[in-house]
């Protein structure tokens, strides 16, 4: 895949990146494991459902508490990727060689890896079933079983994939396609979606638009490219102060953005969506399409949904202060699977972490957990090669900023961040579980103040 970071990055950005891949390159490795044991036992004091940024960091954390041995990770894929990335590997600006790396180089070493799939949650028994026909019993339960992506519900996908001019960057399948899209592009619609559900990552399907925008202003395509986004959304984003510099740059770049706008059908063999209005439930419209950017409509995994730890909706169930089950007192849950309201991002899950470590340590001394969690969530913004906006804020939809200047400015600086600092972060602090977030960061550049 080529790659357009020499093309877009400053010196600056390049002497940061180096550095960064540097300091990945000599810390030490993650941890030793090698694999599952062909030995797991049937019972631990923790067990942890599912390898995604949630459960390892969760996973990393409880075995400083209770021991290796005594904690088990159920996962069944043998890659663990780091996902918000995939937005930069959909335009071009980076490898998706490296989003990922095998999971048994990221369960911390002497946590066992029960590699199956979770087929069946007993709450009730403590107790979970396996895709193996394995039973494994637990005191303790965190429940980090991420985002289930429903392409199946857009009639003609995913079949539709194998067909040119498409893409989606929600998926190691079909991300680099979103890229081959891009540099096949020659004139016509270039369309970006965003599905009538829950979504992780809410920014990142326009996070694509505005980076697709600016590979056509560099390629000279941009004079014949109409860019649209039709989103079943009423507004561009949640906070306010965001939304009004996004509608900014909206404006500036003539782009076209239509509200209330799901997509229900990709004719891919004829390049064609169709879109339902969703104020006018029924009324459809088609539009052709040289290029076709698809976030999938996304649910709790089927798993959960008919489990007792669900709500109505089937998502986890959980006290959203505390981020314990409100039925069940042994269970706990964390990140995109659970009903917290408040968007599915890696940097949530860096926040949750924190608190559910604290919950959970209160909880095993029969103490009342006290360290609230306040919704913290991040979106990096990216508006382009080289800028980015990063929006913080809390379960009111407030901004709840790190840095002491104005966050709602594309920046450089916040671009090096999403691109270089961030991934470092994770995978050598978040996944080890010594990263919770930046409140203590806040704290220090806003002279105390929260």
């Amino acid at each position: 895949m080529t790659s357009l970071v020499s093309v877009v990055s400053s010196s600056r950005a390049r002497l940061f990146a180096c550095f960064l891949r540097l300091g990945s390159q000599q810390a030490s490795p993650l941890q030793l494991h090698t694999g599952a044991s062909l030995a797991a036992k049937s019972h631990y004091e923790v067990l942890v459902l599912g390898g995604g940024s949630g459960g390892i960091s969760m996973a990393a954390r409880m075995k400083r508490k209770v021991g290796a041995e005594n904690v088990a990770i159920v996962e069944p894929s043998e890659t663990h990727f780091y996902q918000p990335i995939w937005t930069l590997v959909g335009a071009g600006a980076k490898p998706l060689s490296s989003s990922g790396r095998p999971t048994a180089n990221v369960i911390p070493s002497g946590v066992e890896w029960i590699k199956a799939r979770v087929v069946d949650l007993n709450p009730d028994k403590n107790c979970i079933h396996t895709d193996d026909d394995k039973k494994i019993s637990y005191k303790y339960l965190i429940i980090a079983l991420g985002i289930q992506l429903d392409y199946e519900k857009i009639k003609g996908l995913p079949e539709g994939f194998a067909h040119p001019k498409i893409g989606s960057n929600y998926s190691v399948r079909t991300v680099e396609k979103t890229w081959k899209a891009l540099q096949d592009f020659k004139e016509g619609n270039a369309i970006f979606t965003f599905p009538n559900t829950p979504v992780k990552c809410a920014g990142a399907p326009q996070k694509i638009m505005y980076l697709s925008e600016a590979y056509f202003r560099k390629t000279g395509k941009r004079p014949k490219a109409n860019i649209i986004f039709n989103t079943s959304l009423g507004a561009i984003f949640g906070v306010k102060k965001y939304a009004d510099a996004l509608q900014k740059i909206i404006q500036e770049r003539t782009l076209t953005v239509n509200y209330k706008q799901n997509l229900i059908e990709v004719r891919a063999d004829k390049q064609e969506a169709v879109f339902e209005n969703l104020d006018k439930p029924g009324e459809t419209q088609v539009i052709s399409y040289e290029m076709l950017h698809v976030t999938p409509p996304m649910s709790s995994p089927d798993v959960l949904k008919t489990s007792p730890v669900a709500d109505a909706a089937g998502w986890v169930d959980l006290d959203k202060d505390t981020l314990q089950h409100k039925r069940y007192p042994n269970v706990f849950g964390i990140g995109d699977c659970t009903n917290l309201p408040t968007s599915k991002t890696a940097a949530a899950v860096a926040a949750q972490s924190g608190v559910l470590d604290r919950t959970i340590s209160l909880i095993m001394k029969n103490q009342t957990p006290v360290k609230k969690y306040d919704g913290y969530t991040s979106c990096p913004l990216v508006t382009g090669y080289n800028r980015v906006i990063l929006a913080e804020f809390n379960y009111n939809s407030e901004p709840l900023e790190t840095f002491p200047f104005d966050q709602s400015k594309e920046r450089l600086s916040m671009y090096l961040m999403k691109a270089d600092m961030m991934p470092f972060l994770y995978w050598n602090l978040m996944l080890r579980g010594y990263w919770g977030g930046p409140a203590f960061l806040r704290k220090l550049f806003h002279l105390g103040k929260s």
